[in-house]
This record gives C-alpha cells, structure tokens and sequence, in this order.
C-alpha cells in the first residue's frame, strides 16, 4: 500500500471539484424544485395559487427556466473547466500514485509525442504491457503522413513490438496511396516516458473540440472509433439532465403536494428519477457502442423519452387538479 503526502491528496481534491459540481447540478435542480413545490403544498399556497386561476405549466415555468440555466451552466463546465481539471487529477494519479511504465491500465488513451506523433490505444494491460488496437499517425516534416495500425503491441522501453498490423501512406487530401501488411514491426520511442503521462488523455478529460479533432484523424486510419462518437454525443446530451430533471419531477411534486406530504417524499421521487435516467442513459451508452443504436439515437434518445413523460406528466397533473377541483 502506497503512502500519498497530504498535499498530493489534497490536490487531487482540489482538481476533482470541478467534476463533481458538473455532476451534482442536476441533481441538485431536481431536489431543489422536487422539495419547494412540496414545501409549497404543505403551507397550501399551491392551493392559493390554483384558486387564483394559476395553470400547472406556469407554475412550473420558473422551474424550467431555471433547470435549462443549469443545464447550460453544466454544459460551460464540461467544456472549458472540468476535461482540464480531469485531466490534471489523472496525471496526478498516474505519475505519483500509479507510476507505470505504460500509459495506464485504461480504456480508449490517447496521447501526443514528440514529431507530431499520435498515439491511440483502444486497450492498455499495464501488468503484461500488452496494447491492444493501437494506431499511431505520423506527420513527418519532409513527405506524406503515415497511420501505422496493429491488433496488437507489446511494449519494451523504449521500443515498442507492433503485431499484425498496416501501413498506410496518405497523399495531401489524405487518401491512401500506399498499403502494407506486416506481422511484426518495431516502432523506436524517442520521447521520455513523462511525456507520454503528460499528454494522455481518455475522453473524459478532452472536450467536444478535441475529441471531435481524434475522432476525424483515427477515422481516417480505418479504427472503428464508435464508441468514441458516442462518448462524443453524450457530452452535448448528458449536460440537459438538469432541465430533463426539472420538467420531470415538478409536475409530479405538484401532484403528490399537500399539507400531509414530506420531504421524505420529495427524496424518494428525486432518487427514483436520477436513477431511472442515468440507469437509462447508461443502458442506451452501451446499446450506442455495441453498434444496435447509432450514437445519435444512443445519446438523445433518453432525453427525447423523458421530454414526452415530463410533457405526459404536466399535462396529467392539470387534468388530476381540475378533477378534484382545484
């Protein structure tokens, strides 16, 4: 068991703030509009307010006004201050607490060396230093760029051991002019091994910009890169919790407020809500990378889907009111 300073611990708080703000936004719209609208119906000013002719969607409106506000709020975060924060946090880990030899045991790395080379490693396995889906793109200074693939890798130092692999050279509007197959090659790595820590990245620590920019160069080289466009489309998706948690759990405070009702009910209709559209969007995540959904369908479908129950349920709450004579 390693021993970390406090200091380093403390950092690696300090970096991981962002993200957890970004995550706990949402979650705290839907507490928030969830408990006031109970709180209101408790002290029966929902009831005041529907007997001055008040409709359930303007009631709700300065709720939604304020979970879309969130949700670009959410959106800013991921774009410009929490790839950044991510990414500090990991090299943290990586460096100090982790110290490997490769990159790390992880998913989907990517990574910039020296020469305007780049790196990307479907799959690392720091204990055998076994790479798996490896494609590197070089742009040398003099003559064409090249994108080297290979199932396989074994790493060795400095040198790197590419198995069953392509080379493909590539002409200035980046078609292939040339194509070669090769069992074995050995790819020399004159960088030193802080670099690569330094410039990995998965893709929770790039925004849309950046991982859009790998996405089109690997494509390029022939890498089935879906999951990356799915992570791709989630980033724009996921960021609308905010607004889908407000046009969802109001509706059905509004229907479950009255002087009897608690907060423990509020906290019950927000956990079953949070857990139902991630739950969700986790299911749609793995259907998008599985190649059954396309990674649009996979990132927006949750959001579409609870849009039309939010709709459903306000819709409802008016007609159960009106009913009961409220």
């Amino acid at each position: 068991m390693k021993k970390v300073a406090v200091f380093t611990v403390t950092k690696l708080l300090f970096y991981k703030i962002p993200d957890a703000v970004a995550q706990s936004v949402p979650i705290s719209v839907l507490c928030g509009a969830i408990l006031s609208l109970l709180r209101l119906g408790k002290d029966s000013e929902l009831l005041a307010l529907r007997t001055g002719g008040i409709r359930v969607l303007r009631l709700l409106l300065p709720l939604l006004a304020l979970g879309f506000m969130a949700s670009i709020i959410v959106f800013a975060l991921n774009e410009h201050i929490v790839p950044q924060a991510n990414h500090e946090f990991e090299n943290i880990v990586r460096k100090i607490i982790l110290q490997e030899a490769l990159p790390s045991a992880e998913e989907d790395v990517f990574f910039k060396g020296t020469g305007d080379r780049f790196f990307y490693i479907r799959k690392v396995d720091a204990s055998s230093r076994t790479l798996k889906d490896v494609l590197v793109y070089e742009i040398p200074k003099e003559g064409l760029p090249r994108i080297i693939t290979a199932k396989t890798g074994k790493a060795d130092g400095d040198v790197w051991t590419l198995s069953d692999g392509m080379v493909h050279d590539l002409d200035s509007d980046g078609y292939v002019i040339y194509e070669a197959r090769f069992g074995e090659m050995s790819l020399h790595m004159d960088e030193k091994h802080e670099s690569f820590i330094d410039g990995q990245k998965t893709p929770d620590e790039m925004n849309r910009k950046e991982l859009k920019s790998y996405i089109d160069l690997f494509q390029t080289g022939g890498m089935n890169v879906t999951s990356l466009v799915v992570d791709y489309k989630f980033k724009l998706a996921l960021p609308f919790a905010a607004f889908i948690f407000a046009l969802t759990g109001a509706p059905l405070a509004v229907a479950a407020a009255s002087p009897k009702t608690g907060r423990f009910t509020g906290i019950v209709i927000s956990g079953c809500i949070a857990f139902a559209y991630y739950a969700f969007s986790s299911i749609l995540r793995s259907l998008g990378c599985s190649h059954i959904l396309s990674p649009f369908i996979a990132a927006w479908s949750g959001n579409i889907v609870f849009v039309f129950v939010g709709i459903a349920l306000i819709i409802r709450s008016e007609h159960t009111l009106r009913s009961a004579g409220i």
